[in-house]
């Protein structure tokens, strides 16, 4: 059976609590090592990351000659011997270092893509899963082993499956546990809904959430070419091109919109994703709405009626568009406070609310409309800042 990232968010904390290793098998691009990061946070742990496919035999342990004569042993009988010491991999000094000053804390080491490394480079990994040992070193007690892979045609539930894997040594399999990963549209959804608190904006973007939760299948669905496959990893890239991409002057973006939509989730639904953006095309900008004439606080009538004939996602989008240009627009400005409130007022309540989150997020902002608020020189800034208070409050009706 397999479990979403939400149920695996679960899992992976109880069998490492319980001493075990976690194996999470699943498709590429599923977000496997998204969930690991995660349950790192979720823990409190320090995460390292190693990416077997791209490791070499000795990368983590390499025989260093003796350096001084005291390193040379002289036998009576069998004549002169040499101690051969180890060096290792700059990822594992950093695990010990960090292990010594952080006595406390839990330390994640990610073995990922594990299955794509060679048979050489698995087997010398195995002391670490196995023995917790490399040569004479021993991993400290707080590091705990993550293994992430690809499936395999030897796995059940896989028989199909055809990347080019090494299948992993019987010993692995038998000490290790077998977590199986599906991509979960609701659970993918629920996540893109949520803010990214570094950008101030959604994990995905919202046009990219609705062609989704339109039809699901397109989470991971691999193209009709067979060339590429659209994956979570997939979306979240034509999520952040989109974002990019209306940064662009609209001639701009319909030179180059198609060709990277395709290059991320192939021709097929590259295509699909394309035209649903421009039947979603929105053609009110911020500056319309703050620049239009006569200037006030009052949005003019032909503008305010375009926008409010948009579909509420859009008009959404153009509101946080507009949270993040407010070094250009700010809004303690009383003409673009006034303007933003009336906008903000066409959302549905559901929609408000969503928007307010995300201006809670800014706390620059939120302190600067707070100040104007006490000093009441504003009244459209005070007014905007009451409003945005009682939205706020819905979330407890």
């Amino acid at each position: 059976m397999a479990l979403s990232y939400q149920a695996l968010l679960t899992a992976v904390p109880v069998v490492l609590k319980a001493g075990n290793v976690p194996n999470i098998v699943g498709e590429a691009g599923i977000g496997k090592s998204a969930l690991v990061a995660d349950v790192a946070r979720k823990l409190g742990a320090k995460l390292f990351t190693t990416v077997v496919s791209l490791s070499e035999k000795g990368d983590l342990a390499i025989p260093v000659p003796p350096l001084t004569s005291d390193s040379f042993i002289q036998t009576q009988h069998y004549g002169q011997l040499a101690d051969v010491q180890f060096g290792y991999s700059h990822t594992l000094i950093e695990i010990i270092q960090y292990a010594e000053t952080h006595l406390q804390q839990p330390i994640l080491w990610l073995l990922d893509e594990f299955n794509r490394g060679t048979q050489a480079v698995q087997s010398e990994l195995m002391n670490l899963v196995l023995q917790r040992t490399i040569n004479s070193l021993r991993l400290p007690e707080q590091v705990q082993l993550i293994l992430a892979e690809n499936p395999d045609a030897s796995m059940t539930g896989f028989e199909q499956s055809t990347y080019g894997v090494v299948a992993g040594d019987a010993a692995i399999k038998d000490r290790t546990v077998r977590l199986v990963m599906r991509a979960d549209p609701a659970d993918w959804l629920a996540w893109a809904q949520r803010s990214d608190e570094q950008r101030q904006r959604p994990n995905i973007h919202p046009l990219v959430q609705q062609f989704i939760s339109e039809d699901v299948t397109r989470l991971n669905q691999t193209d009709v070419q067979a060339d590429l496959t659209a994956t979570p990893r997939a979306w979240a890239r034509v999520s952040a091109n989109l974002y990019e991409l209306e940064q662009l002057p609209d001639d701009q973006q319909t030179l180059v919109a198609l060709d990277i939509f395709q290059g991320d989730v192939g021709a097929t639904l590259g295509l699909a994703f394309y035209q649903f953006i421009e039947q979603q095309a929105i053609h009110v900008t911020p500056a319309m709405l703050y620049e239009t004439q006569p200037v006030g606080a009052v949005v003019p009538a032909p503008v305010l009626k375009q926008f409010t004939a948009m579909s509420e996602l859009q008009k959404s989008t153009v509101l946080a568009s507009c949270l993040q240009l407010t070094a250009t627009y700010p809004l303690t400005d009383d003409h673009n406070a006034g303007r933003f409130m009336q906008l903000l007022q066409t959302l549905s309540q559901d929609g408000q609310f969503a928007l307010v989150q995300q201006i809670g997020h800014q706390r620059e902002l939120l302190k600067q409309l707070y100040t104007a608020n006490v000093a009441k020189q504003s009244p459209y800034v005070t007014a905007l800042y009451q409003y945005l208070q009682q939205v706020a409050s819905w979330s407890n009706q």
